[in-house]
């Protein structure tokens, strides 16, 4: 079968992950402002007959109606959000405006479009959120726990589920909510952990850890997320929310050590790291209970060996991907932010 998706901040990291794998085989409108951390185009890896890129903000009204009266388009799939916790840290009110307004006037465009006979007939909107809007915690979370974020990030992705909850209720409008664990692999911006570690010791710098490293994490491989997103827009219902993870958590200390092992074995980790003040708010631990989608949808890997065969995978596409590393380094400097 022949669907069109339009995907929203589809040129961030797990966004161009998903158009790459989606372009494939079905249609894909991308909207994107573009930002510092933006793939561009020429980086991607696409199959161009079946991919439009329309640089755009997802509040322009004008251009979402445009793009439903000239496409039959099945699912929105929206990424766009800032998403740099310690970015939200230096400048909480900006960074939370642009987060909760945009995606407020998409809300809007939404629903006024539902009005309009057939626009949004047989249509499913999939909202990317994070695990992030559950807090901090060492028991694994189900879909239906209250809602405890820590962060100004969080708090403004936190913020947009609750304005999709509430257009539901108010105004009818379906949604699917996805809230996926931390994700790793290609195109993820140096400044975020798992990048920084690998650049900074492939470069002989050493790597900095906040606190005692001892913060726990979930991990995933963007793949997978992609392939349960897909999933989810195909097979879920309306009106559902699904956690992504892989059950298997690692603290970042250990995580470092395992990079660090790969690319420089005989190095001794002590020379690699530098213990850093921590970041204020800074959650010890996230763990999500991914049983729902397992059980209804799809079911991801959940093995330590398969996350650290990927780990690996990953350093070796930066390691391949000298180019893309390079224009990163044009728009960020590697400051300590937050």
């Amino acid at each position: 079968m022949s669907y069109t998706f339009l995907v929203t901040g589809g040129s961030g990291f797990i966004g161009t992950n998903f158009c790459n794998y989606i372009s494939n085989k079905y249609k894909v409108i991308n909207i994107d402002k573009l930002s510092y951390c933006s793939v561009p185009e020429k980086f991607k890896k696409l199959n161009l007959k079946n991919y439009k890129f329309i640089k755009g903000d997802i509040g322009n009204e004008k251009l979402i109606i445009k793009l439903f009266k000239n496409y039959k388009i099945n699912y929105l799939v929206n990424f766009a959000s800032e998403s740099h916790v310690d970015r939200s840290i230096d400048n909480p009110s900006n960074f939370i405006s642009k987060n909760i307004n945009s995606n407020l006037k998409l809300l809007e465009t939404l629903r006024k479009l539902k009005n309009k006979k057939n626009l949004l007939k047989n249509f499913k909107f999939v909202h990317i959120s994070t695990d992030e809007v559950y807090g901090s915690s060492f028991k694994e979370i189900k879909e239906n726990e209250i809602l405890k974020p820590n962060s100004p990030y969080s708090s403004s992705k936190a913020s947009i589920d609750l304005l999709i909850r509430s257009y539901s209720k108010t105004f009818k409008l379906p949604y699917i909510i996805c809230r996926p664990c931390n994700n790793f692999g290609p195109y993820q911006f140096p400044e975020k952990f798992i990048p920084t570690v690998i650049t900074k010791v492939k470069n002989k710098k050493r790597v900095p850890i906040y606190g005692d490293g001892k913060n726990f994490r979930e991990w995933i491989y963007v793949e997978d997320t992609c392939k349960a997103i897909f999933k989810i827009c195909i097979k879920s219902k309306n009106y559902k929310i699904y956690n992504i993870g892989s059950s298997v958590r690692m603290k970042n200390i250990d995580l470092c050590k395992l990079i660090s092992n790969n690319i420089y074995p005989k190095k001794k980790f002590s020379e690699v790291i530098k213990k850093v003040y921590d970041r204020p708010g800074h959650d010890r631990s996230y763990s999500i209970n991914s049983q729902l989608l397992n059980k209804e949808i799809y079911r991801t890997k959940e093995n330590k060996k398969y996350i650290t065969k990927k780990i690996l995978k990953t350093i070796q596409w930066y390691v391949d991907n000298e180019g893309w590393i390079k224009n990163c380094f044009k728009k960020y400097i590697g400051k300590r932010l937050g």
